[in-house]
């Protein structure tokens, strides 16, 4: 299945030219690492909680070969030195549905629907039932920290600024999930270049081009693309459901992820240039860096952790009763925007 296709006249073909189509052989610190597989194993989970240990980043993974990511002898040897060990770790990557979760949190599964749908808690994965619905996961770490958090938004009225989003048709799921998802793969790339195609991955085949004007840079990252799906393919028959997930589709998020990109790129060229044909596989020249501009630095992408910590939480003003909680939009290329960026890209209310 595609995940976000990037529609380039040409593309395919020039992808071909400069590079195989696949993502570069990785073995940085893979040595005596186990598969995924194995590492659940020792780890006493099913690889689909490992997965979810990955995402969270409560389990360190290294890129192996043909980039498939293997987990440490350390880690898991970290990990199963860890106090409650298997317990806890079961806890920390332990997902629950939005029945489960509003079971959790002593609520209704409408309410808990609305707070997720404002973007008071965010999916950590989905997958589509024999019903050909979609459901959306949650982490119960992260549940149980906003319940913590905010208590109010539990009980009585939903809040004026919510229920007027709510009004407005707003659903911050999918977008959240890709937040999260596009944080995770950027914090696994190597380099600029990869941090430059997640970004990519998400901009719709109209956005791309507006960006990237070099048809080979296009093609280059088209090359580097990773998916934001997991590794098991989706049965044709979800793919009406899944696909519309794959691409960033309010304006917002659309700029954001366009800003990461035009970022990322500024240091990928100050790296090397993307390979022309007959050249792939061999690094450019290295230019030295840039000076420092006005918007300088990588917008590292950051979410919640397994721990529940939402990591660059927007505040509100003082006295302006929204309750907070709302994960911060982060961009994938590495560090926060300027603070003057964020704000301007921050307008929508948050729990």
């Amino acid at each position: 299945m595609s995940d976000g296709p990037i529609a380039d006249r040409g593309g395919e073909t020039m992808a071909a030219q400069v590079g195989n189509g696949r993502r570069p052989v990785r073995r940085s610190g893979a040595e005596g690492a186990l598969a995924l597989r194995g590492a659940a194993a020792r780890l006493g989970l099913k690889p689909g909680e490992l997965e979810l240990g990955v995402r969270l980043g409560v389990v360190r993974t290294v890129a192996g070969p043909e980039g498939r990511r293997r987990v440490p002898a350390a880690e898991v040897e970290r990990l199963r030195s860890a106090e409650g060990f298997p317990d806890a770790l079961r806890e920390r990557v332990r997902s629950v549905t939005a029945t489960e979760g509003a079971a959790l949190l002593g609520i209704g599964p409408a309410r808990f629907t609305r707070l997720a749908k404002v973007g008071c808690f965010s999916p950590v994965t989905f997958y589509v039932n024999r019903y050909r619905t979609l459901v959306w996961l949650y982490p119960v770490v992260e549940l149980r920290k906003f319940a913590e958090r905010e208590p109010a938004l539990l009980t009585g009225s939903t809040p004026r600024n919510l229920r007027k989003l709510l009004d407005a048709g707003e659903d911050w799921r999918a977008r959240n999930w890709r937040s999260r998802r596009v944080a995770q793969l950027a914090g696994e790339a190597e380099d600029a270049w990869e941090r430059a195609a997640v970004a990519a991955a998400v901009l719709g085949a109209e956005q791309l081009p507006e960006v990237v004007d070099d048809p080979y840079e296009r093609a280059y990252l088209r090359r580097l693309r990773a998916s934001l799906l997991p590794a098991k393919d989706e049965p044709p028959s979800s793919r009406p459901l899944v696909e519309p997930l794959l691409t960033a589709d309010d304006p917002d998020e659309i700029l954001w992820h366009r800003i990461g990109l035009a970022l990322c790129l500024d240091e990928a060229r100050a790296e090397r240039p993307a390979p022309r044909p007959g050249e792939a596989g061999r690094p450019g020249p290295v230019r030295p860096a840039p000076e420092p501009a006005a918007v300088t630095g990588r917008m590292r992408p950051r979410t919640e952790s397994a721990d529940g910590a939402a990591v660059r939480r927007r505040t509100r003003p003082s006295g302006s009763g929204r309750p907070t909680g709302r994960t911060e939009r982060t961009g994938p290329s590495g560090k926060p925007a300027p603070r003057g960026l964020r704000r301007w890209l921050h307008r929508s209310p948050s729990c």
